[in-house]
C-alpha cells in the first residue's frame, strides 16, 4: 500500500481504516491487540518517511507490527492472523520481505540495527536502519549493550521508543514540552553541531569544560540525559498518535545520518476505548465481543497455570523463606497472585530473565528457596545464568516452566519444546514433570525439600483429567501406572503421559504405561527391570526429540548393555514449530492418537 503520496487528511483517514481492520479481526480470531492498536500512527509514519523497499524495518518483539502487515499488501491475507497455515503474528522474512528479520523475544531490535547499519558501511549503501520499540523492552540488558556501542560507532539509525506504559523520565510541564520540540528543531540540531565543532577547533580546554557544562545543564531539564551521554541524539518526547508531528520529526532524526533516539508517547489500545490504558489483559488477547469487550471462553477447566499459582501460594503461606520472580509475565505465569499477597517475598522483574535467575540465585545462597516462574521459551534467555550462577554452586533454584510443549498461535519463537534438550546436560540439574493437577501440586511440595537445582515443566492451558492416583515423587522414580499383557511399555514424560494413555485405550491390545517423571536422574532400575519383561518400547513427550526423553533413555541401555529393546520416539523432530491451533499442528506432525496408534506397530 502506497502511503507517500497520501496527504495528512488521507493518512489519519488511512490510521482509522487500519485500527477497523485490526478490531474486526483478532476480536474474531484473537491476537496481540492494545500494543499493536498504540502504534498504528507510528508505523504509517515509518512507511511514509523511509523506504520499506531498502531501509530495514525491524520491530522489536514485533508484537506492534499489525499495522505494518497491512501496509505491506497483506491486508486481505491479515483475516488468517495466527491461524494454521496463515500469517504469523510476528514480523517473518520468509512471509513478506518488508519483514527484515523474526522476532518473537523482546529485546533484540537495537542489535539488529547496529549490524544492519554496518553492513550498510561495507557495503556502501545509503540505507537507514529504522527501529520501534517499547518502552518495556527497554528494561533488558541487551538493549545497553547495543546502545553503546552504537554510540560510540556513530552509525545513521533511527529508534523509535514508543513509550505506552512509562516515561523514561517524566517531562516537566509546559516548559520541557516547549524544549522537546526546540531539540527537535532543525535550527537546533544545526546549531548543536556548529557550535561542537567550534569548540572543538577553536576554543581552549577550560572553555570547552564550561561549554559542556552549560549543555549539560539545558539538557538536564529534559527527558534524554540518558541517551545523550551514551552518545545517542534524543527527540521528544512527541504525540506518537499526531501523524504530522511524528513524520516532521522522523524526517529531522532521518536527515542527521547519525544515531537518533525518538520518543513518542502513546496509548495501548488506541482507538478501542475498552482497552485504553493500561489494562495487561488486553495485551495478547482470544475472540471478544466488540460491543463490550466480553472474552468468549472456549474452556472452563481450570489451566495448568492456576493450579500452579494456588499451589505456590500455599507453600509460600507454608513456608516464609519461599521467594520467587517472573519476567514481566505476572498474570500469565499466575505470580501476580503471590505479588498481591506477598510483595515483599515475590517480584516481577520486568523483561530481564538473566537478571531473575541470578538474583535468586543468590536469594539461595542467603537460605530462601527460589521459585523462577517463567515460559519455556523465555527461560532460554537465561542459559548462561542457569548453569554460571545456579548449577556451578549447586544451589536450590526451582525453575518452574509454564508453556511446557506447542504453545500454538505464537508459533516458533514461543514454543516450549527446548528446555529438556538444553538443561539435561547440565551437572546437578534434576528434571522431573507433573502428569496432571494433582501430581502438579506435589512437584511444588517436592521441589521444596531439594538441596540442588531442579526444572518442572507444564503444558499451556489444561491437563487431561486422568484416572489413576496422584502420588507423592522421589527423587529419581518413575511411577509404573499400568502393567501389559503384550511386550510393548509406552513410556510417558510429563503431559505425554496422557498421550500414552489416550493412544494406548485406541489400540488392540493391553500395553503396559511407565510415567517416567523424571528425565534426570533417570529410574535406572525400573528401566532396567521392564526391559526384562517389556522389548518394546515407545516415548511420548512433547519436546524435540534430539537430546530429549528418548536419548536419554537411550543413553542409559547402552550404558547398561540392553541390546534386546526396540525403542521408538514420538517426540518432535529436528525442526522449528510453526504457529496455529495446536490441533492442527500435531495433526500436521503427525503425532495425534488416532494417528500414532497406526504407527505403534510399524
Amino acid at each position: 500500500m502506497q502511503v507517500k503520496e497520501k496527504s495528512l487528511k488521507e493518512l489519519n483517514e488511512l490510521s482509522n481504516k487500519i485500527r477497523e481492520r485490526i478490531i474486526d479481526v483478532v476480536s474474531r480470531k484473537g491476537g496481540h491487540f492494545s500494543s499493536t492498536l498504540g502504534a498504528v500512527e507510528l508505523t504509517i509514519a515509518m512507511h511514509y518517511v523511509f523506504d520499506i523497499e531498502k531501509d530495514p524495518f525491524i520491530f522489536d518483539v514485533s508484537h506492534q507490527c499489525y499495522a505494518h502487515k497491512l501496509l505491506t499488501n497483506r491486508w486481505e491475507e491479515f483475516e488468517t492472523i495466527r491461524q494454521f497455515g496463515g500469517l504469523s503474528g510476528f514480523t517473518k522474512p520468509n512471509e513478506h520481505k518488508a519483514d527484515y528479520f523474526v522476532a518473537g523475544h523482546s529485546s533484540t531490535s537495537i542489535s539488529l540495527a547496529v549490524g544492519a547499519a554496518k553492513a550498510a558501511k561495507l557495503k556502501k549503501e545509503n540505507r537507514i536502519p529504522v527501529v520501534m520499540i517499547g518502552d518495556g523492552s527497554m528494561s533488558a540488558g541487551m538493549i545497553y549493550e547495543a546502545l553503546n556501542e552504537l554510540g560510540d560507532l556513530k552509525l545513521p539509525v533511527v529508534i523509535i521508543l514508543n513509550d505506552n506504559e512509562m516515561s523514561i523520565a517524566k517531562p516537566i510541564g509546559a516548559i520541557s514540552k516547549y524544549l522537546s520540540k526546540l531539540l527537535a528543531g532543525k535550527f537546533y540540531q544545526s546549531f548543536k553541531t556548529s557550535v561542537d565543532k567550534f569548540i572543538r577547533n577553536n576554543m581552549p580546554e577550560g572553555t570547552t569544560y564550561l561549554a559542556k557544562r552549560v549543555e549539560n545543564s539545558f539538557k538536564l531539564i529534559t527527558p534524554g540525559i540518558l541517551f545523550e551521554e551514551m552518545g545517542i541524539d534524543y527527540i521528544g518526547p512527541i504525540d506518537g498518535h499526531d501523524i504530522e508531528e511524528i513524520i516532521e520529526v522522523l524526517q529531522i532524526a532521518k536527515s542527521m545520518n547519525k544515531p537518533v533516539i525518538v520518543h513518542a508517547k502513546t496509548v495501548k489500545g488506541k482507538g478501542y476505548k475498552i482497552a485504553e490504558g493500561q489494562h495487561e489483559q488486553w495485551h495478547g488477547v482470544g475472540p471478544f465481543n466488540i460491543e463490550d469487550g466480553e472474552f468468549i471462553k472456549k474452556n472452563t477447566k481450570k489451566s495448568a497455570t492456576e493450579v500452579y499459582s494456588y499451589a505456590l501460594l500455599n507453600l509460600a503461606k507454608k513456608y516464609e523463606n519461599v521467594v520467587g520472580v517472573t519476567a514481566a509475565m505476572p498474570s500469565g505465569t499466575g505470580i501476580d497472585r503471590l505479588i498481591k499477597e506477598f510483595p515483599n517475598r515475590f517480584w516481577d522483574v520486568a523483561i530481564a530473565e538473566q537478571h531473575a535467575v541470578t538474583s535468586m540465585a543468590a536469594m539461595a545462597k542467603e537460605g530462601f528457596k527460589p521459585f523462577i516462574t517463567i515460559y519455556s521459551t523465555f527461560l532460554q534467555r537465561g542459559f548462561d545464568q542457569i548453569i554460571h550462577d545456579v548449577c556451578i554452586m549447586n544451589l536450590p533454584v526451582v525453575f518452574a516452566m509454564d508453556r511446557a510443549g506447542i504453545v500454538g498461535n505464537d508459533g516458533e519463537t514461543h514454543q516450549g519444546v527446548f528446555d529438556i534438550n538444553f538443561l539435561r546436560f547440565i551437572p546437578n540439574m534434576i528434571l522431573f514433570a507433573p502428569r496432571d493437577n494433582f501430581t502438579l501440586e506435589f512437584a511444588l511440595e517436592f521441589a521444596y525439600t531439594l538441596s540442588s537445582p531442579c526444572a518442572i515443566r507444564y503444558p499451556r492451558g489444561s491437563f487431561k483429567e486422568l484416572e489413576y492416583k496422584a502420588n507423592e515423587f522421589s527423587l529419581g522414580k518413575a511411577e509404573l501406572l499400568k502393567e501389559g499383557t503384550s511386550n510393548k511399555l509406552f513410556i510417558g514424560y510429563g503431559a505425554g503421559v496422557s498421550k500414552a494413555i489416550e493412544v494406548e485405550k485406541l489400540h488392540n491390545e493391553d500395553i503396559a504405561i511407565l510415567d517416567l517423571r523424571f528425565v534426570k536422574p533417570l529410574d535406572s532400575d525400573t528401566l532396567i527391570n521392564l526391559s526384562k519383561k517389556y522389548n518394546s518400547w515407545y516415548i511420548f513427550s512433547d519436546s524435540i526429540k534430539q537430546g530429549g526423553v528418548a536419548s536419554a533413555i537411550l543413553e542409559l541401555l547402552s550404558e547398561k548393555n540392553i541390546t534386546n529393546i526396540y525403542l521408538k520416539s514420538f517426540e518432535y523432530e529436528d525442526s522449528f514449530i510453526d504457529h496455529g491451533d495446536t490441533v492442527q499442528v500435531e495433526e500436521l506432525l503427525q503425532l495425534l492418537p488416532s494417528q500414532l496408534v497406526k504407527l505403534i506397530d510399524k
